[in-house]
């Protein structure tokens, strides 16, 4: 009998051990699919794209004063989604890393857009009702071969005096 319990302990624990990568890789893939869902509602322009933001999500673009919650983005953005296309990010890589209990999940992705290659990062929270973009960080890809040349171009426009009351 100890033999019996033994092993369907063991079995069970497998087919626990077993199931988990397996819902990681389930996880995986419905991140993904939110993730593109988000970028085609900015390529569509439909306002859904703020939904899928926490009430307290922060989204951070590429310029130094872009720093948003999301209604205060939203605010923002209205000319944006007053087109057919606000913008369109579309992921080239994306890499998706989670909390063991699922609730919390990171991302980088690397995305080709209007203004070339971007990289991007955030997180996103499980709820109940489903996933919520808690933080978003969007940055323009700057190789380092002419990391010197847009470095002094960035010094030079912010040493210019309507730079420097904008600040």
């Amino acid at each position: 009998m100890k033999n019996f319990i033994l092993a369907a302990c063991m079995a069970l624990f497998a087919l626990s051990a077993s199931a988990a990568p397996s819902d990681q890789a389930e996880t995986r893939a419905r991140v993904n699919a939110f993730i593109d869902e988000w970028h085609d509602d900015a390529a569509n322009a439909r306002l859904a794209y703020f939904d899928k933001m926490a009430k307290d999500g922060v989204y951070i673009g590429t310029d130094k004063t872009e720093l948003w919650n999301r209604d205060a983005f939203k605010t923002w953005a209205k000319r944006f989604f007053e087109r057919k296309s606000a913008w369109a990010f579309k992921a080239t890589k994306r890499n998706v890393y989670m909390s063991e209990d699922q609730k919390f999940i990171w991302f980088d992705e690397l995305l080709d857009t209007q203004m070339g290659v971007c990289q991007a990062s955030g997180v996103i929270r499980k709820t109940d009702k489903g996933f919520e973009i808690q933080h978003y960080q969007l940055s323009i890809a700057v190789p380092n071969d002419v990391a010197d040349k847009v470095t002094k171009t960035i010094k030079d426009f912010e040493a210019q005096p309507a730079a420097m009351s904008a600040k």
